[in-house]
């Protein structure tokens, strides 16, 4: 368990970029460390400069290259960068089955770039639940540009959208990603659609196709630009760069990037409260006021609502 003057030392070595100090930072994060507030106190005054990018998608439509791709555009303009990959969950260690990031080994020796992969874990909306904190932490080390991928996992993909300043969807051609995305809701939570591996027959077809639907929702305010890229070869990516400055310089202008982080600081705060009733929650199982609730509700005494109540206002009192 990391002391006091520990803690204090990971951050202040973390401020100066320090790889070691901010992996150590994230790992507290992800296993809910007893300094996880401590930590959070003192890097919150630290962060809130950084743009947080989204990338989500259905699986095989090149996320990880897209992100690759992106990081080296970034650095071009001497930017630093940090990434969090959210991978599945292994159901054997709870880690991440991709931790490796094996197409993002061309940044492995960049000091400018951070990457982590971290386990969703189980968690709804295709993130870690811990990504909210992991993201300060980037932040706070100093990072420019955060670029959070996420799980392809059809539907939840939109939890990324609560998350980042700007979310990038990604489909392909030939996988049906339009119509996927028109079911998932993807549309919703798009503000720029990248169309990778466009040198593939179909590519028209899908811009098209993304065209109708963007039409036929029509958007107010912003309407999301469809771009097409080749992420591989890096095709396109200055196009999706310039898309990504249009769409900060809209939400600037409009207001529309404080909106976005304060219902990102308000999704946060209720999450950690939720968290924290549900972990007294489970004190209780098994608990005696528990066990009485639950017998009046079974007599007819009491509607479960009622008692839902009264164990809430005793969790609270309690607290």
């Amino acid at each position: 368990m990391a002391r006091k003057a520990d803690v204090d030392d990971l951050v202040a070595r973390a401020r100066k970029g320090e790889p070691r100090a901010v992996a150590r930072l994230i790992t507290l994060v992800e296993n809910a460390s007893p300094q996880l507030r401590e930590v959070m106190a003192a890097l919150n005054p630290l962060a809130g400069r950084a743009r947080v990018i989204g990338l989500t998608g259905s699986p095989g439509v090149g996320k990880s290259t897209s992100t690759n791709a992106l990081v080296r555009a970034f650095r071009a303009q001497d930017l630093r960068v940090g990434v969090l990959a959210i991978d599945p969950s292994s159901p054997f260690t709870g880690g991440a089955l991709l931790g490796d990031r094996v197409r993002m080994q061309d940044h492995a020796s960049d000091t400018g770039v951070f990457i982590r992969s971290m386990a969703s874990r189980g968690h709804l909306g295709g993130l870690a639940w811990a990504a909210p904190q992991a993201i300060r932490v980037l932040d706070a080390a100093g990072c420019d540009v955060i670029l959070v991928e996420t799980v392809g996992v059809g539907q939840a993909e939109v939890g990324i959208a609560s998350l980042a300043d700007s979310t990038i969807v990604l489909v392909s051609p030939g996988m049906g990603d339009s119509i996927q995305a028109a079911k998932a809701g993807i549309l919703e939570i798009a503000d720029i659609f990248v169309v990778n591996k466009a040198d593939r027959d179909g590519a028209q077809q899908t811009v098209r196709d993304l065209r109708n639907m963007i039409a036929l929702a029509a958007p107010e305010g912003w309407k999301p630009p469809i771009v097409s890229t080749v992420a591989v070869k890096d095709e396109g990516v200055a196009d999706v760069v310039r898309r990504l400055d249009e769409h900060l310089a809209w939400m600037e202008e409009t207001g529309e990037l404080g909106r976005r982080r304060h219902a990102r600081a308000r999704d946060e705060v209720e999450a950690i409260a939720v968290t924290t009733l549900r972990e007294r929650m489970g004190d209780l199982h098994g608990h005696q006021r528990l066990d009485v609730l639950a017998e009046k509700v079974l007599e007819g005494s009491c509607d479960p609502y009622a008692a839902a109540d009264e164990l809430v206002e005793g969790l609270t009192e309690s607290g």
